[in-house]
This record gives structure tokens, C-alpha cells and sequence, in this order.
């Protein structure tokens, strides 16, 4: 179990994120148009996971927004913004945003993903959604880099996460 804080006020995940150097889990998240994307469907290309509670706040519109510039000028690179969040609000703030280049994935209907990867948060006011977290991954799906941003409130580290590509 992790400790994060929102606030300042320290909140739980269900668990540690995993491990640099295995493989992750395969994953079943919901896409925009509501089919079902599987690890599987990303490899042969590097992933940057960009984890986050919820799109309608400030902090996780703004990762998806940054991400996305960054998105275009990555080789052989997708970035997949993955929420607790319906696909219709995914796909409504992007398409409101002009944004084109990550592919939103939703854990909407068990938050498997999230309690598989220990991103869950387990107490205070945002129990059941993700913690803001960076996992990338290279061709293989295997991680090469993790972060779990300390204070869910704060951005995470993009430079970092983009160094390890």
C-alpha cells in the first residue's frame, strides 16, 4: 500500500505500482467507441500510461494536454490516458480540446486495471478512482520507468517519463 496525500492529507492505493523490468499485466480497458483494448493490442510500440483520477479536474486535463504535444513528435510511441472516467466524458474533453494524439482508456467497469497495478485509492474522498501515475512501457510491455505522484494535486514528472523513450 502506498501513501499519497490530496491536500496535504495523507490517502491510500491498494498497492505498490509495479515493478521496473517485468512485464505488466495484460489489462482489458474500455475505448472510446466502447470495444475493448488489451495490452496486446499496443505491443510492438513503446506506451507511456498516463493514469489519473478523473479528466474533469485541472491537473488530469492538463496531463492529457501535454501528453498529447508531446504524443506527435514520439517514434514508435502511443500514449494511452487511462481513468476511472465514462468513455463519453474521455472522448467529449478531448473532442472539445482538439486533442487526437493519446487514446483514452477507460477502467470504468471493475477498475481491475487500477487494483492489478496498485493505482487504486483505497480511503478519503476520492476512494475507488486511480492515483495520478506514469507507467512506460518498451515494445515488449515491459516497464522501464514509474512514478506515482506524491501529491495527487501536482503534475507529474513529463520530462522524466519522456527521458526513459
Amino acid at each position: 500500500m502506498a501513501s499519497i496525500t490530496l491536500g496535504g492529507n495523507p490517502i491510500h492505493t491498494s498497492g505498490e505500482l509495479p515493478i521496473i523490468g517485468l512485464k505488466l499485466a495484460d489489462f482489458k480497458l474500455v475505448k472510446n467507441d466502447l470495444s475493448i483494448a488489451s495490452l496486446a493490442d499496443f505491443l510492438g510500440s513503446k506506451l507511456v500510461l498516463n493514469i489519473f483520477p478523473s479528466i474533469d479536474t485541472g491537473t488530469c486535463a492538463t496531463s492529457v494536454r501535454k501528453f498529447n504535444e508531446s504524443a506527435s513528435q514520439l517514434e514508435n510511441t502511443k500514449v494511452l490516458c487511462i481513468s476511472r472516467d465514462l468513455p463519453f466524458a474521455q472522448k467529449r474533453f478531448c473532442g472539445a480540446e482538439g486533442i487526437e494524439n493519446v487514446i483514452n482508456l477507460s477502467d470504468f467497469k471493475d477498475g481491475n486495471f487500477g487494483k492489478t497495478n496498485g493505482l487504486e485509492i483505497v480511503d478519503g474522498v476520492l476512494a475507488g478512482l486511480h492515483s495520478r501515475s506514469i507507467i512506460v512501457l518498451d515494445e515488449n510491455g515491459t516497464v522501464v520507468y514509474t512514478e506515482q505522484v506524491s501529491e495527487i494535486a501536482n503534475e507529474p514528472n513529463y520530462e522524466a517519463a519522456l527521458a526513459v523513450l
